[in-house]
């Protein structure tokens, strides 16, 4: 039984990184829009909540490489910042989800926010050392203006986006949402 879901999180965690190197040239061709929607964070983030944290930090991490390395975009200092950025979105949503006494839609936005503020923090802890490594400039209003300002449609479509698909995808049995423990406490008192 554990075999088969590793081998499920193994294939789901390939589709994730496939689809997070293809969702980019759907809005690749205008670059602001690209920046605006940030769509190599859902499949990040949905690698690490529904394949676990660990398939979703090593997908979070490869997939913006991978795709310097074969289409050229991002360029290498954002690819380097983002790879460290998806696998803490990855990591953070997935881990704090799974570890959920009720794995609902409630325990999901908890996560999603949660993993959106460290995600943002380490991308700003790696653009700052970056900034010691290749003199490329890094200020606070560089900050607010690439992390927030900027990134506002892209959070507001991952808000809405990512719990209406888990819910969809609870519904058709693909990914359950774990209420078991609560019932059982339940039954069992």
């Amino acid at each position: 039984m554990k075999h088969s879901k590793q081998i499920r999180a193994m294939v789901l965690s390939a589709m994730f990184l496939a689809l997070g190197l293809v969702l980019p040239f759907f809005t690749g061709q205008i670059p602001q829009i690209g920046g605006m929607l940030l769509p190599m964070h859902i499949p990040a983030f949905l690698c690490g909540l529904i394949c676990g944290w660990q398939f979703g930090v090593v997908v979070g991490f490869v997939m913006p490489l991978l795709r310097m390395v074969l289409f050229g975009m991002p360029p290498l200092m954002t690819a380097v910042a983002m790879a460290f950025e998806l696998a803490a979105y990855a990591g953070i949503a997935g881990f704090l989800y799974s570890r959920s006494r009720w794995q609902c839609v409630v325990a999901l936005y908890r996560s999603l926010i949660a993993a959106m503020i460290g995600g943002r923090l380490v991308w700003a802890a790696v653009r700052v050392v970056m900034t010691g490594v290749a003199s490329v400039p890094f200020t606070w209003q560089i900050f607010l203006t690439e992390a927030l300002v900027n990134a506002i449609p892209g959070i507001i479509l991952q808000l809405i986006f990512i719990p209406a698909l888990m819910v969809a995808l609870d519904r058709t049995g693909m990914v359950h949402f774990r209420r078991e423990r609560a019932e059982v406490r339940a039954a069992g008192k």
